[in-house]
């Protein structure tokens, strides 16, 4: 007998049974390196130290070893050492173990402890095959519901529901709950804290590649949800797609470079509202900084069109994806999202804009009600994927209505549960735009003096409130709340951080 046979070999009286599905078909398990692997740890605790893979007592197909495993794990957690000697009061009664000879089957798993010789190739194999079960699971659960036409027909619904399984399976999860030890949670903390140490600039989550934004909010931080609000012609998208591009870029200058912490991510931009030839022309226009409005038209000089293919080079390369499928529901949404996750380790979502997003169908009679499923959707799969995701989100028209155009979160639009699942909400705002609404008519020759003094003193305010613009940080989860002055390249829609003396004409004190 070779030592792999020793290796599997299981204990006499061992579950012995082959194990089927309903249909009687043979199901993925091992049952022999499962005892041996039992063997294994009963004969040396440690061996639960150094596995290659957290292992759990539902990964094992016979029941009575989930039994004694979770029975080993309970022993352990209580620092006591567990031997099938210590382990027998606990299996004395119990009707599986008696059906295999009683107590004394603990002591058989240990009898020859061939499984020392590879306890974490064991270990691998048995969370394997638990895997392979749970994709069994999954298939059979997608046929029946396929086959199941009594209450609804749905397929989209259930090739959603079905993907989700997918992923849970792809990242080892399952449908209980975990809970992650005091330990993991402060270790992360100190790891973020020594990114924001090392950026020199306090930044411990992405970068949206704008220095005063990152010093006010440390950048994106995994699982938060952020709306990104404004009335129409604000520039919403504009800044979206800046921190869209300016994350993507510093994840391939990183990749490029190296260093010990990457302040980027691959960013995917749902783009509900424009194309995807659309978006790109806008994100070669602001990189190029060639107007967009000449770019459509084509009258580009020779300089322009220059920079026009430097930027497109950039774009190339960049780990930047688009997707501007139309009427998206939250599910389809998160469906693609997790795709994504699992091709190219997406970091950054930006959502164009969240009231184009469409509900499950259940709330459809109630818009309230649909554009806070969408909300809370958003705020689930920021934690599942662990990765932030801006939102952006139209305000209501009270903004006109008030004389400062200022806005506030009862604003949002549609409102529901925004506020209260976002984790940061911010408001852009131009005074320029305003501003520019009460244009007088320019004077002529014959025109009075005061008429031209009242267009005198506009056009001298329009020139301080010029390409200047804020971003409101109207709520931060893990922050202060407050004002972000910022730069607007309005002929390339291009939000930069401006070299601030005088802070007046941002609202600042």
């Amino acid at each position: 007998m070779n030592d792999e046979e020793l290796l599997i070999r299981p204990p006499a009286s061992a579950p012995s049974d082959t194990p089927k599905d309903t249909q009687g078909r043979t199901l993925p398990t091992n049952l022999e390196a499962e005892a041996a692997f039992l063997g294994a740890v009963l004969i040396d605790n440690r061996v639960l130290e150094e596995l290659p893979v957290e292992l759990r007592p539902k990964h094992f197909y016979a029941p009575i070893h989930q039994r004694i495993f979770d029975r080993v794990l309970i022993g352990v957690d209580k620092q006591m050492v567990v031997t099938p000697v210590t382990l027998k009061p606990y299996f004395e009664a119990d009707e599986g173990l008696a059906e295999l000879g009683g107590t004394a089957y603990l002591a058989q798993l240990t009898a020859d402890g061939q499984g020392l010789l590879a306890p974490r190739e064991l270990a691998q194999q048995i969370y394997d095959l638990a895997l392979l079960r749970e994709l069994v699971s999954v298939g059979r659960e997608l046929v029946e519901g396929a086959l199941d036409t009594s209450e609804s027909v749905e397929p989209m619904r259930q090739i959603e529901g079905a993907e989700a399984r997918l992923f849970e399976v792809a990242a080892g999860a399952t449908s209980e709950n975990t809970s992650t030890t005091f330990r993991a949670a402060s270790t992360e903390a100190i790891r973020m804290v020594e990114a924001a140490m090392n950026s020199g600039g306090g930044l411990s989550g992405k970068t949206t590649g704008l220095a005063t934004i990152d010093s006010k909010t440390a950048g994106l931080h995994n699982s938060d949800l952020i709306i990104l609000a404004g009335r129409p012609g604000m520039g919403k998208t504009s800044l979206a797609t800046n921190i869209a591009f300016n994350c993507a870029e510093e994840f391939l200058n990183w990749e490029r470079d190296g260093g010990p912490h990457c302040y980027g991510a691959p960013t995917v931009f749902f783009s509900l509202e424009m194309s995807a030839d659309q978006l790109a022309t806008r994100i070669l226009a602001e990189q190029a900084e060639v107007s967009s409005e000449a770019l459509r038209s084509g009258k580009l000089n020779r300089d322009e069109f220059q920079k026009l293919s430097y930027a497109a080079q950039r774009l190339a390369e960049l780990p930047l994806y688009i997707d501007d499928t139309p009427a998206l529901t939250i599910g389809a949404l998160r469906t693609r999202a997790r795709r994504l996750k699992r091709k190219h380790d997406i970091g950054l979502i930006v959502v164009d804009y969240l009231q184009l997003l469409q509900g499950s169908g259940r709330a459809n009679d109630n818009r309230v009600n649909e554009i806070s499923e969408i909300s809370r959707g958003l705020k689930t799969l920021a934690k599942e994927l662990q990765v932030p995701v801006i939102a952006l989100s139209q305000l209501s028209r009270a903004v006109e209505q008030r004389e400062d155009k200022r806005p506030m979160l009862s604003d949002l639009r549609e409102s529901g549960s925004i506020e209260q699942d976002a984790d940061m909400v911010w408001f852009i705002f131009r005074g320029d735009y305003y501003h520019e609404a009460s244009r007088p008519d320019n004077p002529s020759e014959t025109s009075s003096e005061a008429e031209k003094e009242k267009y005198r003193v506009w056009e001298d305010r329009y020139l301080e409130l010029r390409n200047k613009a804020t971003l409101i940080v109207a709520k931060q989860r893990h922050g202060s709340t407050g004002n972000v002055p910022l730069h607007f390249q309005s002929e390339f829609t291009k939000f930069t951080s401006p070299n601030l003396k005088d802070y007046s004409d941002y609202g600042f004190e």
